[in-house]
Formats: C-alpha cells, sequence, structure tokens
C-alpha cells in the first residue's frame, strides 16, 4: 500500500466523522496516539508499539486530509533527494 492508498482508505474510513471534531480536536487525539506510541516503547512492548504506529500513521492521514495535505506529495517534494539540509544520503549533518 502506498502513503497515497493508505490516506485515501484512511479518507473513507474517518474523514467525515474527523472532520466535523475539527483539525485541534483531531489533534489531540493525534497527540494522545503519539503518548501511547511513546509509552509502548518505553516499555519494550513490541506488538503494542506495532499497533500504536499503525494508529499513529492514521491519525496523521487523517490530519493532513483535513489540513489539505497529501501526505504522498508532501513527503515527496521534502525527501527525495535526501537530507533537506545536507542532501546527503545518508544524512551528514552535525548532530
Amino acid at each position: 500500500m502506498t502513503i497515497a492508498q493508505f490516506q485515501e482508505l484512511i479518507e473513507r474510513i474517518y474523514l467525515e466523522k474527523d472532520s466535523r471534531r475539527g483539525l485541534a480536536g483531531t489533534f489531540m487525539w493525534f497527540a494522545e496516539e503519539t503518548g501511547e506510541l511513546a509509552r509502548a516503547l518505553r516499555a519494550g512492548e513490541h506488538q503494542q508499539a506495532r499497533a500504536e504506529f499503525a494508529d499513529v500513521l492514521a491519525w496523521l492521514a487523517t490530519l493532513a486530509s483535513i489540513a489539505g495535505v497529501d501526505l504522498e506529495e508532501a513527503a515527496r517534494a521534502k525527501y527525495e533527494r535526501g537530507c533537506p539540509k545536507c542532501g546527503g544520503i545518508p544524512c551528514r549533518c552535525a548532530e
């Protein structure tokens, strides 16, 4: 599944409901899911982290859709030539 296909799937499943909640309300859910991912990573719970990664990606996709952003195009525009700062693949920027 491409990023665009995933974003379209999430739109079909959730966009109507998430649009009613609005960008700010939906962002709060995204932040909560990010916290759940952090807890799973900290605890070393691989299966739980895997599920939380999927949730975070879904909430990010719905946020992008509400904001009118095509995630695949945005990622391509920013990263297809490597690091946005140094252009390296891998990045050669100082830490």
